[in-house]
């Protein structure tokens, strides 16, 4: 008979559990770490510019009655990734979960892509992820803990003008495998792969309206959709590994 835990009450899973979500002051980031933070875990996000919209995330954070706390973090960078993974073990005693979502996304047709254009998406994409896994494997393996990396459909489907972005998430993809096979069984290491999600940008409405109605389920998706997918990882038992869980109604079916 399988066992229940216990230890935690029911609409508070992650209570008692620290989280660190890169790029978590805005979009599906946020989202993200106000789900985490509604199922009880304390949340660190990290921001690079955005040092007022970190700290009203931070508050809106914490009115859920857990700690919170918002670090400058260049994810290309190994001594600002340091830096903020010490800050996280001094604040909160340790890791539990670390979900690897800053990231670049920008349209570029294949003839004109440079490449300090192709390196400046690898860096905060691929390096960034690399990185900070490394930098926070530590902590996390003294609590068996999770990695959840924020991939892309991108990284699955080609896009003509999208090749350094899908490249890029598509190296992600793989790197979510790679994990977790090299860090088994003290880290499980799982992926969740939007696919067109409306955050409300009004230069792409039409495009977005266009994209429902190509989709099976008849609407894109939300940021709500995502922080699901990243809770249900958060939260799921650690013999699931290795997955990338696609968000995208259907289309890319």
């Amino acid at each position: 008979m399988a066992q229940v835990d216990r230890s935690q009450p029911a609409d508070k899973p992650l209570s008692g559990k620290s989280v660190l979500i890169t790029g978590g002051v805005r979009r599906l980031g946020r989202a993200a770490a106000l789900a985490l933070a509604a199922a009880g875990a304390d949340v660190a996000i990290t921001f690079l510019t955005s040092a007022r919209e970190a700290q009203s995330t931070v508050i809106d954070i914490g009115s859920f009655g857990v700690r919170a706390i918002a670090l400058r973090c260049d994810v290309a960078d190994p001594r600002s990734i340091g830096n903020a993974v010490r800050e996280v073990k001094r604040d909160f005693g340790g890791l539990d979960i670390l979900i690897n979502n800053a990231a670049n996304y920008e349209t570029v047709e294949f003839e004109k892509l440079t490449l300090k254009q192709w390196d400046a998406m690898f860096a905060s994409n691929v390096r960034g992820p690399f990185l900070m896994s490394q930098a926070s494997l530590n902590l996390l393996r003294d609590r068996r803990g999770k990695i959840i990396n924020l991939g892309s459909l991108g990284g699955l489907r080609p896009w003509a003008t999208h090749a350094h972005y899908c490249s890029s998430k598509a190296a992600l993809h793989m790197l979510t495998k790679v994990m977790a096979i090299a860090l088994a069984p003290e880290v499980s290491v799982n992926c969740v792969a939007p696919g067109m999600i409306d955050l409300g940008d009004k230069s792409a409405s039409a495009f977005m309206k266009r994209m429902a109605r190509q989709t099976p389920m008849q609407r894109n998706g939300t940021a709500e959709d995502v922080a699901t997918a990243v809770l249900f990882f958060a939260t799921a038992p650690s013999f699931i590994t290795g997955q990338i869980l696609t968000v995208d109604g259907g289309l890319g079916l």
